[in-house]
């Protein structure tokens, strides 16, 4: 009997409507867009992130690898629980109705972060003509490369690069998993943030990392496969709308951008970060070098200053262009099941 009552509460709390599915996702991008990041003690990839540090700071000295495995899996299964608890709460009878979709919208506004993509670029955008010195040391935490010695074009290059792989883990695929798992969507979002969160802070090939980080980095890559791969699609479709909002700016190409991704998506070591990093290179016209191992574009002029708000803008719109996107195949998907 209690079985029962708390499989009927379940279905009960994930039953959703196309219209629900669809006000929370719109509700998360508005709280994005106008407020950005809540504070650190109520985020909850922040929350995420110190249950890692904590687990990192137990690895043991052996079996780093199954251990690993055991963090990541404790971590994954944590976030969704609390996103499962975060569904069943806003659908108790005692929740207003409002209330509730506003609690899922703020929950699944930390899966992604539009506007926190670009702020970190205008920061070092302008400090660039007056003081590299402290960019070259601001950026360290920012791109993982050496960055004490690049120039003023590799600084940008680095900073375009940086935002343009971002959209994909921070924006697209969230929002592709919110879509596709329909009333699972809030805990298969936080599925993938949980693996994302493990990823950039020990999926890394350093000697320290890798076999600790070896799970973590490779379930990374698997849930990022197919988001990574539409990204050029949504790159230039934003490519196109950028055009007339940059100003005097130089304009996009987003025919360009599509034909790089396709031809030079695998120069990357990574087997995702080459398509959306090739496709804002080709919609930019410009060259991305990451010294000692890898150029994309190599047929392009270098980047400038100026570039980094051409990207800046093409993020933003792409990003709000995948959640229109995202309401359009919620709807689709909705009919779709009411014919079968």
């Amino acid at each position: 009997m209690v079985f029962e009552t708390a499989f009927q509460y379940l279905s009960e709390a994930f039953t959703y409507t196309s219209s629900e599915l669809i006000l929370v996702l719109l509700l998360a991008v508005f709280i994005d867009l106008i407020f950005g990041e809540p504070p650190s003690a109520v985020h909850p990839v922040v929350w995420i992130g110190k249950l890692i540090g904590f687990l990192k700071s137990k690895a043991p000295k052996k079996y780093r690898k199954a251990y690993g495995i055991m963090m990541a899996l404790t971590v994954i299964c944590f976030s969704v629980l609390l996103a499962v608890a975060v569904v069943l709460i806003s659908h108790h009878e005692y929740m207003p109705y409002a209330v509730g979709i506003l609690t899922q919208a703020i929950f699944l506004k930390a899966t992604f972060a539009i506007k926190c993509m670009v702020q970190p670029a205008k920061e070092i955008q302008q400090k660039l003509d007056n003081d590299i010195e402290t960019v070259r040391k601001e950026l360290y935490t920012y791109v993982s490369r050496d960055t004490s010695k690049l120039s003023k074009s590799q600084i940008i290059s680095a900073v375009i690069e940086s935002i343009s792989e971002n959209y994909v883990d921070a924006m697209l695929t969230p929002v592709f998993f919110y879509v596709v798992f329909g009333p699972l969507g809030l805990p298969a979002a936080y599925l993938f943030k949980a693996a994302s969160t493990l990823d950039s802070m020990v999926g890394y090939k350093s000697e320290k990392y890798l076999h600790l980080g070896w799970f973590s980095a490779k379930f990374d890559d698997v849930l990022n496969w197919i988001p990574a791969r539409l990204s050029p699609i949504f790159i230039a479709v934003g490519a196109g709308f950028s055009n007339f909002m940059v100003g005097d700016l130089e304009k996009l190409s987003p025919i360009d951008g599509f034909k790089l991704a396709m031809k030079e998506h695998k120069i990357t070591p990574s087997p995702n970060s080459g398509w959306p990093m090739a496709a804002a290179a080709g919609a930019l016209h410009i060259r991305f070098d990451k010294p000692d191992s890898y150029i994309i574009g190599n047929e392009y002029r270098e980047p400038e200053a100026s570039d980094i708000t051409r990207v800046s803008t093409l993020i933003i719109l792409t990003s709000v262009i995948t959640a229109i996107a995202a309401v359009l195949a919620i709807i689709l998907i909705w009919y779709a099941a009411s014919l079968i």
